[in-house]
C-alpha cells in the first residue's frame, strides 16, 4: 500500500442526476468509456467484440443476488407493542439456517433472543460480533431460500432513491443473466450490462468466457471511514475458482491471450488465488478473501477490467486507481463525470487496461 494516500485522496463531487436508478435498455446499450491512447473513446457494450481479441477469456461472477432484506418484530419487555428491525443479511456462518446480519435497532436485541418474521417463521440471536448480529432461522437448510424468495426484498444500494420491493422488475434487473450460485446480497454490477446475445458475439469472436464464484457481502455498502487506509479492515467474502477454470486461465495466459475480469468481485478473486501461489499462476482455490487493493498492489492476472463507476471513498474505487494509476483514476472520473455517464450500480461502465510500473 501507497502510504502517502489518505482517504480524501478518494473523494470526489457527483451530481446527484447521474447517479442511475434504473438500468439502461436494454442492458448492454449501456455506455463504456475506453482510455485509449492518452485519450478515451466513447462506446456501448454492444461494441465489446471489436474491443476485445480472439483468444482472450472474460471472467464472470455467477454468484446470485439473495432476497436479503427482511423486516422482523419483536414484543416490547415492558408491553406496549412490538419493536421493529429490518435485517439486511451479510453472510451465511455454516450453512443457511445461521446468517451474520446488518440490523437497524439491533441494541434492542440481546442473545438468545428472538424475532418474529413473516410466514410464522422466527429467527434467534446468536451472538453480536462488532456491528452486527448473527441469527439462526428456525428452518431447514433447504427451507431459507424458498423463504427468502417469497418474503425478502431485493436490496438495492442507499443510493437507489425508492423503497426496496417499490418495483417488481428489480428483481430481474438487479440480477446478471447467468447468476447461478445463490449466495450475493449485493450484485456483482459490472455483469449486470452483459445480455445472451452480446456474448454469443463474443463467443463468435473466439473470445471465450470462465465462470467464477465471489459471493458479494452487505459490506460492499460500507463506506472507508478511516483517513489512515492501512486501519480500514475488509469484510471477508467467500469464493471459489474450480479446477477447470485455473487450468483454462493458464492456457489463455501461455496462449498470448488476455484476462478480462468482470467487475471488482471477480478481480479480487483472481487476485487472491495468485496472492496464494508460489508461482504466480492460478490454482483452484476456495475460501474467504478480504483483500484490500490499493495504489501499490501488484497485480499479477488481470490484464483488462470492466467495471461501473464507484462511490467515492470507496474500497472499489481505491481498486480502481491501483488498477490503472492514482492520476489516471481521477482524469478518468473526472471524464465520465464531464460527458454525462451515469453512476454506480445501475449505471455505465468502463474498459480498463492494467497499467504497467505503477509505484
Amino acid at each position: 500500500m501507497h502510504p502517502k494516500y489518505t482517504l480524501k485522496d478518494f473523494d470526489f463531487t457527483l451530481p446527484s442526476t447521474q447517479i442511475a436508478t434504473h438500468p439502461a435498455s436494454p442492458r448492454d446499450a449501456a455506455r463504456l468509456l475506453v482510455p485509449q491512447n492518452g485519450d478515451y473513446t466513447h462506446k456501448i457494450y454492444q461494441n465489446l467484440p471489436e474491443l476485445l481479441n480472439a483468444g482472450d477469456l472474460i471472467i464472470i461472477n455467477t454468484s446470485k443476488v439473495i432476497p436479503a432484506r427482511l423486516f422482523a418484530t419483536r414484543p416490547r419487555l415492558e408491553g406496549g407493542g412490538d419493536i421493529d428491525f429490518e435485517i439486511l443479511l451479510h453472510q451465511p456462518q455454516g450453512d443457511a439456517r445461521t446468517w451474520s446480519a446488518f440490523v437497524k435497532n439491533s441494541k434492542r436485541l440481546k442473545i438468545g433472543y428472538i424475532v418474529n418474521l413473516a410466514g410464522g417463521v422466527t429467527a434467534e440471536v446468536t451472538a453480536k460480533p462488532e456491528g452486527q448480529v448473527v441469527l439462526k432461522f428456525n428452518l431447514g437448510v433447504d427451507e431459507v431460500f424458498p423463504f427468502l424468495e417469497e418474503h425478502g426484498e431485493m436490496p438495492l444500494p442507499p443510493y437507489i432513491a425508492r423503497p426496496d420491493g417499490a418495483e417488481t422488475a428489480d428483481k430481474n434487473e438487479y440480477q446478471t443473466v447467468y447468476a447461478d450460485k445463490e449466495g450475493s446480497v449485493a450484485a456483482p454490477t459490472a455483469g449486470l450490462h452483459f445480455t445472451p446475445e452480446l456474448m454469443q458475439r463474443l463467443r463468435d469472436k473466439n473470445i471465450n468466457f470462465a465462470e467464477v464464484t465471489l459471493h458479494v457481502g452487505a459490506g460492499t455498502f460500507q463506506p472507508v471511514q478511516t483517513e489512515d487506509l492501512t486501519e480500514h479492515k475488509m469484510h471477508a467474502e467467500w469464493g471459489e475458482i474450480t479446477a477447470e477454470v485455473a487450468a483454462q486461465i493458464n492456457a489463455t495466459k501461455a496462449a498470448g491471450g488476455r484476462i478480462i475480469a468482470v467487475g471488482t468481485t471477480s478481480t479480487r478473486l483472481l487476485e487472491t488465488a495468485a496472492a496464494a501461489s508460489a508461482d504466480g499462476k492460478i490454482a483452484p482455490w476456495q475460501g474467504s478473501t478480504d483483500i484490500f487493493m490499493t495504489p501499490g498492489f501488484e497485480f499479477k492476472v488481470v490484464d483488462k477490467l470492466i467495471t461501473n463507476f464507484h462511490l467515492p471513498k470507496s474500497t472499489l474505487l481505491m481498486l480502481v486507481a491501483a488498477f490503472v494509476g492514482f492520476d489516471a483514476m481521477h482524469d478518468l472520473y473526472k471524464t465520465a463525470i464531464a460527458e454525462n455517464y451515469r453512476f454506480y450500480s445501475y449505471g455505465d461502465g468502463c474498459l480498463l487496461q492494467r497499467a504497467k510500473h505503477l509505484n
